[in-house]
């Protein structure tokens, strides 16, 4: 029997675009069967099907604000999960993921999502939603959430380039992924209507912190807050470190400034215990043995302070 005072899907879809998290989590479990079910009749049963459901479940998070027909919301839905399914179809594709549906339009006549806010992070930002993503993240074991954070919310985003930085096989890092963003949409569908902590003030503060480090080091000297995030059982791991070496930052960008190499923030994603701070790196003109022109600090932390730091040196984006 239909429930006459259930809110439509228009009114869902709307509530949703205006950020409330419980009409997008309530939309969703609406529609999970049918949208199941379009993943079934391409991909038969098994992890596939679901991880098609999965990652359409996510990309409408990231993209609910496109949805130009409210009410035909269940054909938007449906025609991810399609478009997700046959892409798991073409031998050598990766799988889609959150980035990877940019183009998908159910309706031809609906203008295109803008290009300002094609990054992940920029979407998320536009309303309460990205407090709801990054609490179902910081839910995800770390080695999980390392590498759904850099596929999906740094530059760092190639099944290689992850596997280059976390120092894993490849296959690793599919397998890894499948299982964070399987993980994210149970997490997601069951805290939707929960009080959300302010993941925009913690990536504030990674950036404070990064930009002081960096003024530090070019100064030579670190005021006493950044200090104390570096504590004596800090470990550099990575092609940079030796097995239980500790580390601080700091010699080392002393030696890089005393060379005239300069680093410069482009980019900060943070959870409470993984923070990745993205650099642009300038050289001077013909130092021998430059700097690559792009690194990354990845960084696992408890109460705050930095336990491991892996600095990686991704490949320039074509």
């Amino acid at each position: 029997m239909t429930n006459l005072n259930a809110p439509t899907d228009e009114e869902l879809t709307r509530r949703a675009q205006a950020g409330e998290t419980a009409a997008l989590g309530l939309l969703l479990a609406r529609h999970q069967a049918p949208m199941r079910a379009v993943a079934l009749s391409l991909l038969g049963y098994g992890p596939d099907a679901e991880d098609a459901v999965q990652d359409a479940a996510l990309t409408a998070l990231r993209r609910i604000g496109d949805v130009r027909d409210p009410a035909a919301v269940g054909a938007w839905l449906r025609a991810i999960v399609r478009n997700s399914s046959r892409m798991r179809l073409r031998a050598g594709r990766e799988a889609p993921g959150l980035d990877a549906l940019e183009h998908l339009h159910a309706c031809d006549h609906w203008p295109s999502y803008p290009s300002y806010l094609s990054h992940p992070e920029r979407v998320v930002d536009q309303h309460a939603m990205r407090d709801w993503i990054w609490d179902a993240v910081e839910q995800l074991p770390e080695p999980l959430r390392l590498v759904l954070m850099l596929r999906h919310f740094s530059n760092i985003t190639s099944y290689q380039e992850i596997a280059h930085a976390c120092e894993i096989p490849v296959g690793t890092v599919r397998s890894r992924l499948n299982q964070a963003r399987a993980k994210l949409a149970q997490v997601l569908l069951a805290t939707a209507t929960h009080v959300h902590d302010g993941a925009s003030r913690l990536a504030e503060e990674s950036r404070r912190e990064a930009e002081v480090t960096l003024d530090g080091a070019r100064r030579g000297c670190q005021p006493r807050e950044i200090l104390e995030l570096w504590p004596p059982e800090a470990e550099l791991v990575g092609v940079l470190g030796t097995p239980g070496e500790r580390c601080h930052p700091f010699p080392a960008m002393r030696q890089n400034r005393d060379k005239g190499i300069t680093q410069h923030l482009r980019h900060v994603v943070a959870s409470r215990s993984v923070t990745i701070w993205e650099m642009d790196v300038t050289n001077p003109a013909g130092i021998p043995d430059p700097c690559p022109p792009t690194l990354a600090w990845l960084m696992i932390r408890r109460n705050r302070r930095v336990q491991t730091l892996r600095v990686v040196f991704p490949q320039p984006q074509r």
